[in-house]
């Protein structure tokens, strides 16, 4: 079948791909930026269309003689109206897959209560309910909690359990939950994508363990060998105050912790199993939570994650790269270059560059860095916590802390560009090359202000820079030399 995935950028949609190409279907991809997916492995099997789904032309590309329209986009943690953006997201891919003649779109949405819902889940209803207006047969499956390594719910449970022998917590965390395992997600997800189109329909789909928020975030102590947190629900703690709580224990930030929390106010469990109707459960039966934590677990410690939350973008949040250096002309750029030589080979230096950041640190002044990433996260921004998806590699769209890799040249260039709260675009570069019988390392920051804030704001770090970035270089090429050893 030819099968198009709007999202494959995304925690879901970046698994769903490979397995669909696994089944021998032929994939067209949405991406705003092609260069985003070089790093995966698949990205030379699918046909990428380049552009936003807010824009029709784009969406009709990406819908043009495909049989199933995957629609796995949020725009949750971007700027702006996140409610708005997906009703228009939602609006162009409905009439780009009717006009192309889908035969199905799939749709991943939330389980929810009856009744009031929170601005994230009424926003999904809305978007399932704008996309069934197309006339085009809708499977939409309604899932829990996703669990697996990376997934945005895994990792909020993971630090607040790790980071927290007590928790004060909300009253949230007394609600029944049911959450699924990602491979139980993608399972559902696959089959619908080639059914019977009179089976359309909503599906809820959850795991076989319905638990409160408080014993996940215990089952998940047992499984990590850690003493279970004491937790104390607090009544006149707010969804609000809980999100700032979150944002700032969790590599979750504030713009996606609000509407995840709000989310998180009532019981969200399956009313029923309809889709065993249509869909068999997976070969040896639905995974248990606490079996669903241990392979995340295992995942993590073998670096094998496959995608993680922080890799999606929000559908509204545009990829800026660096211009090229004549594109700067008549234009404001502060720039700190460092460069140093070393008895190390290219290839030493170069696994040092690319395992910066996550478990290795900032090879320089690392309480100041953590005094960064923690008054990034007191402004909303990513902060530090986000780490990196594995220890050992890096590819396009990787976020490294709070920075995403823009640019990977394996064994040359590394680019990162800022996540982080700024006024103003910044980029960290590294650049490598033999030198005789040794390497060079090129390293550049460059800062692009916006008005006087942003000027202020590098001047006032130039004290720093002076002693984190000489430290920075110096410090890689001294790693490099001593094999790559801290």
């Amino acid at each position: 079948m030819k099968i198009a995935v709007a999202g494959a950028s995304g925690y879901i949609g970046g698994r769903i791909v490979p397995r669909l190409l696994d089944a021998g279907h032929d994939v067209a991809v949405l991406t705003r930026d092609a260069g985003r997916l070089r790093g995966h492995p698949w990205a030379e099997q699918v046909r990428i269309v380049e552009g936003g789904l807010e824009d029709p032309s784009a969406a009709a590309d990406l819908c043009a003689e495909a049989d199933t329209l995957y629609y796995l986009v949020h725009s949750m943690g971007g700027p702006g109206d996140f409610e708005r953006t997906e009703r228009a997201c939602a609006l162009t891919a409905a009439v780009a897959a009717r006009d192309a003649g889908v035969s199905r779109i799939v749709y991943l949405s939330g389980l929810h209560p009856e009744g009031p819902l929170s601005r994230h889940l009424a926003s999904r209803q809305e978007a399932g309910r704008i996309l069934k207006s197309s006339g085009v047969a809708l499977f939409e499956l309604q899932a829990g909690l996703v669990i697996g390594s990376g997934s945005a719910s895994f990792e909020m449970i993971r630090h607040l359990t790790d980071v927290l022998p007590v928790m004060p917590a909300p009253r949230w965390v007394r609600n029944r939950i049911q959450p699924i395992a990602v491979r139980d997600a993608l399972h559902y997800l696959l089959a619908v994508g080639v059914a019977d189109p009179e089976r359309a329909g909503t599906y809820d789909i959850g795991g076989p363990d319905v638990l409160t928020y408080r014993e996940m975030m215990r089952t998940y102590a047992d499984a990590a060998g850690l003493r279970r947190p004491r937790i104390v629900a607090l009544p006149v703690l707010t969804p609000w105050l809980a999100a700032q709580w979150v944002n700032l224990v969790t590599p979750i930030p504030r713009a996606l912790a609000i509407p995840l929390v709000e989310s998180l106010q009532h019981d969200c469990v399956a009313g029923d199993r309809r889709i065993d109707r249509i869909i068999d459960p997976p070969a040896g039966g639905l995974t248990g939570y606490r079996r669903s934590v241990d392979l995340a677990l295992e995942r993590l410690d073998l670096d094998s994650v496959e995608t993680t939350w922080a890799t999606a973008h929000a559908v509204d949040q545009p990829a800026e790269p660096l211009p090229s250096d004549p594109e700067w002309a008549g234009r404001t750029a502060f720039v700190d270059r460092r460069e140093m030589r070393s008895s190390a080979s290219p290839e030493d230096l170069w696994r040092v560059v690319v395992a910066i950041g996550g478990e290795a640190g900032w090879y320089s002044l690392p309480p100041a860095w953590r005094l960064r990433g923690l008054l990034d996260k007191i402004v909303g921004g990513a902060g530090l916590t986000r780490g990196r998806r594995s220890r050992s590699g890096l590819r396009a769209g990787d976020v490294v802390d709070f920075w995403r890799v823009e640019e990977i040249e394996e064994g040359r260039l590394l680019r990162l560009r800022a996540d982080m709260r700024v006024p103003g675009q910044a980029w960290l570069e590294f650049a490598v090359e033999p030198d005789g019988t040794g390497s060079r390392c090129r390293q550049r920051a460059v800062f692009f202000p916006h008005g006087l804030s942003g000027r202020l704001y590098w001047w006032a770090m130039a004290p720093f820079h002076g002693t984190i970035f000489s430290g920075m270089a110096r410090r890689m090429v001294e790693r490099a030399e001593q094999g790559g050893d801290a």
